[in-house]
């Protein structure tokens, strides 16, 4: 009797400790890319879930850095040349956000819309 008593907890513990990945994997916040190439980004228009939180993966294929600028909420990031930095980006509420390329303003250009 004990010895099924272990093997029942023992199998229970190994259920948990499986099923922990999945687990963090769906709380993990949604990773959306983001390229500048030719002193413009890519994509232009970017959707994301409002309220939920999310990761800017954006990757400068330039030959010069460019500064990430957002006014609302205020996000500054420089973007070396060749390099890929990982943005975290809080929760949004409904509504579309504008942002440039400091270094580029002419040219980089987009948005991120919160639905």
């Amino acid at each position: 009797m004990k010895r099924r008593t272990l093997l029942l907890i023992a199998a229970a513990i190994a259920c948990v400790i499986a099923s922990t990945p999945a687990v963090e994997a769906a709380d993990s916040p949604a990773e959306i890319p983001l390229v500048i190439e030719k002193n413009r980004f890519e994509p232009t228009v970017i959707k994301v879930k409002a309220g939920a939180a999310f990761v800017l993966v954006i990757t400068n294929k330039d030959k010069t850095p460019e500064e990430f600028d957002m006014q609302q909420p205020r996000i500054e990031k420089v973007i070396p040349a060749g390099k890929t930095v990982r943005l975290k980006m809080p929760a949004l509420k409904s509504g579309s956000y504008d942002f440039v390329g400091e270094y580029h303003s002419e040219t980089a250009k987009a948005r991120i819309v919160a639905e």
